[in-house]
């Protein structure tokens, strides 16, 4: 992404140009005297208004008293989204709806999170690979990066849990440790897109789009970004990799051939991915936190889909263990291990935590997802946390968006909770899909994932708009073989001028993709829509 300038940092940090990936920034705060008053006005002072104002209308006084909505403390730049149109006073989004039940039957078999979420020791230290260990691989897959044994340096093994077993392979296999990604088998595909809103045009644009961006591998497996942030190779690979992972395909043989076309492709980015893996877990080629999350949801994925133990296991669970171990003491992530972020970069490690813990056979501390939770407490707004602002309370959608998954994987927010209901109603109002000069994929990509899981009318409308929308802008021109499948680079100065055509490429394919890359986690059943009726 570009570099962001210093008045665009809350903290007005220097940063490098290696430190600017996806870089959100802007959200409304508070002043220091608005915290001081609030902090000290003594309560009697409160109750004494309150019974004047009480009095005054008992006598039948007619007074007006304007509401003086606080102007937002902006930094200089505001979020791509945000200049859609001119951004009005701050809306009352504190209504707790208690109509709402917020405690919501799993739509999935959620035991195993107590399995994996435990407080257990998690082995921090080893090193990982072997040298030997892409043996595991079929070699002729391996025609352009070597010799198999060339490929995974990257130590020796880890003695982690079935590290030595061999997977049983395939998606939907027997041993498919996610159940979360079960909707990606063929069969499955075809019904999920049907049942939620996808059309045989948005397949074909998938289709389409995994061909280019397969043209656009490197012979040693990984991809480049083709914006300004050419040296995250392993954020550009990592998120390269999860369309095709998506829509079915891994490292792993078939029964139909067919249906896992790009075997080859998966099976390189893989080999890159675990290849430039270092002995602590992170990797080389991954500059800061960003890259490496998105790196880790790729392998935790391809494990998920897989139960590849012998191969995928201790690398998935390697990186793991980096996130974890590299989380701020606010319970935040920052572009540096260990250091203190903001609401952007937790929305990352947090998809890349969910990933693993959906997952029996990988550890995730409850501690880390416990802090997680506080932080994004920390930035939310009103007294249902509705909206989400960067590393301090406040209301930008593309934020809100971010935090509003999180809190759906971390903390169950259904679509009867009253914070997911005031956020996605902020979103609704005025950031819907739209081709316009805020067009903004790294947005919608969040956004669409929320309204996919609140499910309803709202996705509906949501989901017309959006699918129709990619459709249109996606290159489809056969006389542009160079672009024939891609999109161009949306107008953002994070996704489109830092991660180009590919990153805009990859997050329209996830988007397109939502039906079924992740399925439901919580049931929507008639009971819980009365209520959501009644509650509002």
């Amino acid at each position: 992404m570009a570099k962001a300038t210093p008045a665009e940092r809350p903290d007005k940090t220097e940063k490098t140009d290696k430190q600017s990936v996806i870089h959100l920034v802007n959200g409304t705060e508070e002043t220091a005297n608005e915290r001081l008053v609030k902090k000290h006005l003594p309560a009697w002072v409160i109750s004494g208004g309150l019974h004047v104002v009480l009095s005054l209308s008992i006598l039948g006084y007619s007074l007006g008293f304007p509401t003086a909505a606080a102007k937002p403390n902006r930094d200089d730049t505001p979020v791509t989204v945000d200049e859609r149109k001119d951004e009005p006073d701050a809306k009352d989004l504190t209504n707790p709806n208690e109509g709402l039940d917020a405690k919501v039957e799993t739509a999935i078999d959620a035991v195993r999170e107590a399995e994996v979420n435990i407080d257990g020791k998690v082995n921090e230290t080893d090193p990982i690979g072997k040298p030997d260990e892409a043996a595991n691989i079929p070699a002729d897959n391996l025609n352009t990066l070597g010799k198999p044994s060339d490929l995974l340096d990257a130590g020796n093994a880890t003695n982690l849990p079935g590290a030595g077993m061999t997977g049983e392979g395939g998606l939907n296999g027997p041993a498919m440790n996610n159940s979360q990604l079960g909707g990606r088998s063929a069969a499955s595909r075809d019904k999920l897109v049907a049942q939620f809103g996808g059309s045989k045009d948005s397949e074909l644009a998938v289709a389409r789009g995994l061909l280019w961006l397969s043209k656009m591998q490197k012979t040693d497996g990984s991809w480049v970004y083709d914006g300004g942030q050419k040296e995250e190779v392993i954020a550009a690979t990592g998120m390269s990799l999860l369309p095709f992972l998506a829509a079915g395909q891994t490292h792993k043989a078939p029964k139909d051939p067919k249906d896992n076309k790009y075997q080859k492709t998966v099976i390189a980015g893989l080999a890159y991915l675990t290849k430039s893996q270092k002995p602590d877990g992170s990797f080389k080629g991954a500059n800061n936190m960003y890259s490496h999350a998105i790196g880790t949801i790729a392998l935790c994925e391809a494990f998920g889909m897989t139960s590849d133990k012998s191969y995928l296991q201790k690398h998935a669970q390697a990186a793991i263990n980096f996130i974890m171990n590299a989380q701020g003491v606010n319970g935040s992530w920052g572009y540096q291990a260990k250091s203190n972020g903001d609401t952007s970069i937790v929305g990352w490690q947090l998809q890349a935590l969910q990933s693993a813990k959906l997952c029996k056979d990988l550890v995730v501390k409850k501690e880390v997802i416990e802090k997680a939770s506080k932080f994004l407490d920390s930035v939310a707004t009103g007294s249902s946390k509705a909206t989400y602002g960067y590393s301090s309370p406040g209301a930008t959608p593309t934020l809100t968006a971010v935090a509003l998954l999180c809190r759906y994987y971390v903390d169950g927010w259904s679509s009867q909770h009253p914070g997911m209901n005031a956020g996605v109603e902020f979103l609704n109002k005025e950031w819907t899909p739209t081709q316009s000069k805020s067009y903004d994929m790294y947005y919608f990509y969040y956004a669409t994932q929320v309204m996919h899981f609140f499910e309803g009318d709202t996705w509906k409308k949501w989901n017309d708009g959006m699918r129709d929308m990619l459709i249109k802008l996606q290159v489809n021109d056969e006389k542009k073989p160079a672009l024939h499948g891609s999109w161009d680079p949306d107008k953002s100065p994070w996704m489109g001028a830092g991660c180009g055509r590919l990153g805009t490429t990859c997050m329209a394919l996830l988007t397109l993709e939502v039906y079924y890359r992740h399925t439901p986690l919580y049931r929507r059943d008639n009971a819980g829509l009365k209520e959501l009726e009644r509650g509002k």
